[in-house]
């Protein structure tokens, strides 16, 4: 059986090695050193919701330290592109800026409901975590942008939504809400009138 402190460790692992990958762009070029640091935080980010889930440790405070983790490694990802591929970054400046936007619109519907971030870890999110892997590779490694940059900026804003829209729709913060369906029949769930045991 798998020590529980694994999902954990691949979050902290995750977190640690985003200021790495900025260091290696701080000169204005990455190294292959670059590639192999995003791929093992991108695989760390799969793997350590995939065990807390088999071995049962997949509780609300690991879920945040996951989404902590997230932002902090694609923040570094993102400052990397601007001081590698500035041109890329400045091309594609305003869908960027819609999808930053989006993400702060997110952020403050979260905090003024609940007075914390949303932690659904939704299908929707994976499909942009796919797509920002595809484009991250795309940059980083052939310089292109192009069709997976797109894509990547579509799904993050159809994610954003979704997510707002569930938070509106839930009277109370809840972890692992895997869609905007889920969150409807989770909603039935905690506003229907409970039954009473002494009728």
């Amino acid at each position: 059986m798998m020590p529980k402190y694994i999902p954990l460790a691949l979050v902290i692992f995750r977190a640690a090695i985003a200021p790495f990958l900025l260091w290696d762009a701080i000169d204005g070029k990455t190294s292959i050193w670059f590639i192999i640091g995003y791929v093992a935080g991108f695989l760390s980010d799969i793997f350590d919701g995939v065990i807390a889930r088999r071995i049962g440790a997949s509780d609300a405070q690991l879920r945040q330290a996951d989404s902590w983790a997230d932002v902090c490694f694609y923040i570094c990802v993102f400052a990397s592109a601007w001081l590698t591929h500035r041109q890329i970054v400045i091309a594609f400046q305003w869908p960027l800026l819609a999808v930053v936007f989006a993400q702060l619109l997110w952020w403050a519907v979260n905090l003024l409901k609940y007075g914390k971030p949303a932690s659904y870890h939704t299908y929707s999110a994976k499909i942009w975590g796919i797509t920002l892997f595809i484009a991250t590779i795309a940059i980083f490694g052939f310089d292109y942008a192009g069709i997976p940059l797109w894509l990547t900026i579509i799904s993050a804003l159809i994610h954003t939504v979704e997510e707002i829209a569930m938070t509106l729709l839930l009277p109370e913060w809840k972890h692992d809400v895997l869609s905007i369906f889920h969150a409807l029949r989770l909603r039935r769930e905690l506003i229907s009138p409970q039954p009473n045991p002494e009728n």
